[in-house]
């Protein structure tokens, strides 16, 4: 079966030639890198604080994580909206739905900072339930001063988000790379020189994130860009627009949503095997994070190539580009697990792990590196494309009910019925991936997807 008509295809006037399509891509990729890399070294300056301070970290990230998921949603509702704009040529409407954008994110990101302030320690209790007194001290610590910090977490999304629509992903990729030296040398600062401890690492999170968004929306107003968005103050609801995002964003924020409330299902029943299980965690899923950075990145990527070329009205040739870059996506998620196979055991020896908690996290990377370069591509990254084409609540209904089957339900029976330890949580996560790739790879072939034209 052909995947794409090679004949259909107007190859002396493709949308995204090898050029284009590397300088889209290597910022993205150097981006996450960076970012992974930053966090990495986030939760080690952490990590000499104690054993609580980490495990309160990880505790709240796995909040924080939904959280990002949420705007990170809505980021990708921008990005396809404005490049299908962009693709067929209108780029005024591009604009005007940046700036609906703009207004429907600072209300969201405004709603959930107020819910994260009231809730505190209750909220905290009810999602973790009973854990160790320091633990809870420092994760309440942590989780009040990086609630602040989510309007301009979800403002900088979007503001990046509209840059990649255009293609340009170099420039969000440098203000990164700024807030994360920021973010780094804030921990070093706060928590070394200050003592501050989980309030410096989360200090610094803040101020990193003010930046982003202070150095974005300054820029974003200049005239001389493919998206413009200015005069802030007068941006009002225009329902028409804000429905057509939501069209894709809420689908993707459900579905991402859904995904990081499994996590924390799953991060509950972590929370009682004790603080070496839990300490082995954080790190395997930063490792785990290290490991999809290249997958995650062409997969940014595609939703640019993949909304222009709907745009365009150019199925074949999104089609093309979907084949092509899970190709490269594929090869680039085999290093990428290799490397971080390799640095795993340096890592945990530099972050000061116990070494019970070092032996099982190895494990867990070592049993991650021998199946996901098979098969989390098929799972993860062609979703990219089926959601840039419009096909979003396909994605989401499959992703949700795959998540619950799979990687909540059959990881906590391993846990809790057969005993299988924290493996067994990893195993309901291989599970997952083999379903999702089935179920997408199928829905790409069949071509089902190309029917929800957005713009």
């Amino acid at each position: 079966m052909k995947l794409y008509d090679k004949k259909q295809i107007a190859w002396e006037t493709v949308l995204f030639d090898n050029r284009t399509l590397f300088w889209l891509l290597l910022p993205i990729i150097i981006e996450q890198f960076l970012n992974s890399l930053m966090g990495m070294a986030d939760t080690m300056m952490v990590s000499t604080v104690g054993s609580e301070a980490i495990s309160a970290v990880s505790l709240v990230d796995s909040i924080n994580n939904l959280v990002i998921q949420i705007f990170s949603a809505m980021a990708s509702g921008a990005t396809i909206i404005c490049s299908q704009y962009i693709g067929s040529g209108n780029k005024k409407e591009s604009n005007r739905a940046a700036g609906q954008v703009v207004f429907m994110v600072l209300a969201i990101s405004l709603s959930i900072t107020a819910c994260c302030m009231l809730g505190g320690e209750r909220l905290l209790r009810l999602i973790f339930g009973t854990v160790e007194d320091s633990v809870m001290e420092n994760a309440f610590i942590y989780f009040m001063i990086t609630a602040f910090s989510y309007p301009f977490l979800a403002l900088f999304s979007a503001g990046a988000a509209f840059y990649r629509a255009s293609g340009n992903a170099r420039f969000p990729a440098k203000v990164s790379v700024i807030s994360n030296v920021i973010n780094v040398a804030g921990n070093a600062l706060f928590i070394y020189a200050f003592h501050w401890g989980v309030a410096g690492a989360a200090f610094a999170t803040l101020l990193a994130r003010v930046f982003c968004t202070v150095v974005v929306f300054y820029c974003l107003r200049k005239p001389k860009q493919t998206i413009v968005v200015r005069d802030y103050l007068k941006i009002r609801p225009d329902m028409a627009l804000i429905l057509a995002v939501m069209a894709i964003g809420v689908p993707a924020g459900i579905e991402n949503g859904m995904f990081q409330f499994g996590k924390l299902a799953v991060q509950s029943t972590v929370s009682t095997m004790g603080t070496i299980a839990m300490s082995a965690q954080a790190m395997t899923n930063i490792l785990e994070n290290v490991n999809g950075i290249f997958g995650n990145s062409v997969g940014i990527g595609l939703m640019t190539v993949v909304g222009q070329c709907i745009g365009a009205d150019r199925k074949e040739e999104a089609k093309y580009y979907m084949v092509k870059l899970m190709g490269i996506a594929g090869i680039g998620t085999l290093v990428s697990c290799l490397l971080a196979l390799a640095i795993t055991k340096p890592v945990t020896w530099l972050a000061g792990m116990e070494p019970a908690a070092a032996e099982m996290c190895f494990e867990l990377v070592a049993a991650m590196t021998v199946i996901k370069p098979f098969i989390w591509v098929g799972a993860f990254g062609l979703p990219y494309g089926l959601r840039a084409a419009g096909d979003v609540k396909f994605s989401m209904i499959a992703s949700v009910c795959i998540m619950w089957g799979c990687r909540v339900a059959l990881g906590i029976v391993l846990v809790r019925v057969f005993q299988f330890g924290l493996m067994g949580v990893w195993i309901g996560m291989f599970a997952d991936w083999i379903v999702r790739a089935v179920v997408f790879t199928t829905r790409f072939v069949n071509g089902k997807w190309l029917r929800y034209k957005i713009s």
